[in-house]
């Protein structure tokens, strides 16, 4: 699947994938600094995600398959591939599939293992959005607010809203789909081998996704790893410490 992407800059090729109900306009900031500093940035929309095509098919494996696809395109070389969240996944997976691609490896808070279904009441308040009853931005966020208290979050899901048509809002991401597989996001990275390509995991310190008890797992698959914690941060640690994430990866990859 072709995805869409955002490229900037000249120099080492840096792919950039978002976590669920992301984009990649999310990263525009950080984008800006990397490709600035010596890098050919790719900020990637996922599979059902911003800009990218829909599909009934939506798992690690695919996903993994598509950066690939947009490796091989592009005749990409030593890559280094960031992903937070879902995307952080999908990295880890395409890292075990395809290590000869990259020369490193960003794992932004999340770990191989299996997650259990904890998205049930975003994916409620997205569906309790009527489009053909909502006209309104304003009128999508009182709907969401029912079910959602943090405003982070509903700012978050509402940039993913637009203007199908004269009169007619929708969501760029494929909420069908999301809802039916679900629980493929929190399948764990399938591995049957080691993973040697050189890999830095970076959590929030106040985010519950890396545990003390899972670095053991991390360094069975990831052996040539190392974690860092940013203080003061939650699982969106590029948002909420931009400078230290930025300062983090920076010392990583030069």
């Amino acid at each position: 699947m072709k995805l869409f992407y955002r490229k900037s800059g000249q120099g080492q090729p840096l792919i950039i994938l978002h976590g669920l109900f992301g984009q990649s306009d999310n990263w525009n900031t950080l984008v800006k600094q990397f490709s600035e500093n010596g890098f050919e940035v790719y900020a990637v929309d996922a599979r059902n995600h911003g800009l990218s095509p829909h599909s009934d098919e939506w798992n690690y494996k695919v996903m993994s398959d598509d950066i690939l696809e947009l490796i091989k395109d592009n005749n990409l070389e030593d890559v280094i591939f960031m992903g937070h969240s879902m995307g952080g996944k999908v990295a880890m997976q395409f890292a075990i599939d395809h290590p000869q691609h990259l020369d490193k490896l960003i794992v932004v808070d999340i770990a191989p293992k299996y997650y259990p279904l904890h998205h049930q009441s975003v994916l409620a308040a997205l569906q309790a959005v009527d489009f053909s009853v909502v006209k309104a931005r304003r009128e999508v966020e009182d709907v969401l607010s029912q079910y959602i208290s943090d405003l982070g979050t509903k700012q978050f899901l509402l940039k993913n809203i637009y203007w199908k048509e004269d009169g007619e809002l929708a969501w760029r991401f494929n909420l069908n789909v999301m809802v039916q597989k679900i629980e493929n996001i929190g399948e764990a990275t399938v591995s049957d081998k080691i993973c040697d390509v050189t890999t830095l995991f970076i959590r929030g310190e106040k985010s519950n996704y890396i545990l003390e008890e899972d670095i053991d797992l991390i360094q069975e698959i990831f052996p040539r790893s190392i974690l860092e914690t940013i203080t003061d941060a939650g699982h969106w640690v590029h948002a909420e410490q931009p400078k230290a994430f930025f300062e983090c990866v920076m010392k990583f990859i030069k």
